[in-house]
């Protein structure tokens, strides 16, 4: 079952179009605090269709409570880097206020200098995760989707923060589906692919992960309980910005591909600095 939301309610995506469902649930979020799971949406009736091209996609969890990362999590990128493979993840907490909705133009700030994409499959958490096994996560996943986790490459190098270089407004897409983990023939194997104005930059898929999904959610949550509804970004391949010299420009559209979920979608905004101090004159006289 693949989940939407839009801004007529919860839907399942089915033969090309947003099938509205029936129900009390305003988002899915609400819908994983009661349930923990999304199970209960594929009995749901339906009240409409609406061709895909008429519906107003928006974030399919909102704002979630928490957005956890992991870095060099795939064996392309730390081949490409030069770096020996971690022998623990590199976690960090990235703030929810950065998460935008599909298709959404993202403002890069003028103090950015080097914005980067990262293609990513992201986990939802389902139920309450807390010193679980690597058995025990699977069955606590709700679903899959798509992200693209931005990074401002420049203020990494000067903070050494991950969180401070990737909780910029807008800078954490994700959707616009939520598939959930029946829709994968191999969950070990789900393949990502990241598209820069069309061409094909990265292309990978969850096996070539350093710390697989069971894996990485389990040491995950001895540190910490993982709630319904929560977020984590399981890395991503080769292929980024930084790898190639080539960071994101105005007009840039970024797509992330991952397998049984719909495209997500990010279109890159990069004022001029004249464009920049117009608009803010123009917030003042307004």
């Amino acid at each position: 079952m693949r989940v939407v939301t839009t801004d007529a309610g919860l839907g399942r995506f089915e033969d090309g179009a947003v099938a509205l469902l029936d129900t009390a649930f305003p988002e899915v979020n609400a819908v994983l605090e009661q349930e923990g799971s999304l199970r209960c949406l594929a009995s749901c009736a339906v009240r409409r269709r609406v061709p895909l091209d008429e519906s107003t996609l928006l974030a399919p969890l909102g704002r979630p409570r928490a957005v956890w990362g992991v870095g060099l999590n795939y064996v392309s990128k730390a081949a490409h880097t030069g770096r020996g493979l971690p022998g623990r993840p590199i976690l960090y907490l990235a703030g929810s206020s950065g998460v935008s909705a599909p298709g959404a133009r993202v403002v890069i700030p003028p103090t950015v200098t080097e914005p980067d994409y990262e293609g990513e499959i992201a986990v939802v958490v389902g139920c309450r995760l807390h010193q679980a096994t690597e058995s025990e996560v699977w069955p606590a996943i709700a679903g899959i989707t798509a992200a693209n986790d931005m990074t401002a490459r420049d203020a990494m190098r000067a903070t050494g923060t991950p969180a401070l270089a990737k909780s910029y407004p807008g800078f954490t897409p994700l959707g616009p589906s939520i598939s959930t983990p029946d829709e994968f023939e191999d969950r070990d194997a789900i393949r990502v692919r990241t598209r820069v104005n069309g061409e094909l930059v990265q292309d990978d898929t969850s096996a070539g992960m350093i710390f697989p999904v069971p894996d990485l959610l389990s040491r995950l949550s001895w540190f910490t309980a993982l709630e319904p509804g929560d977020v984590v970004l399981t890395g991503t391949p080769a292929g980024t910005g930084q790898d190639r010299g080539c960071f994101l420009a105005d007009g840039d559209e970024v797509r992330v591909e991952v397998d049984g979920v719909l495209p997500l979608i990010t279109r890159i905004v990069r004022p001029t600095d004249a464009s920049q101090r117009d608009h803010r004159l123009t917030e003042q006289v307004s």
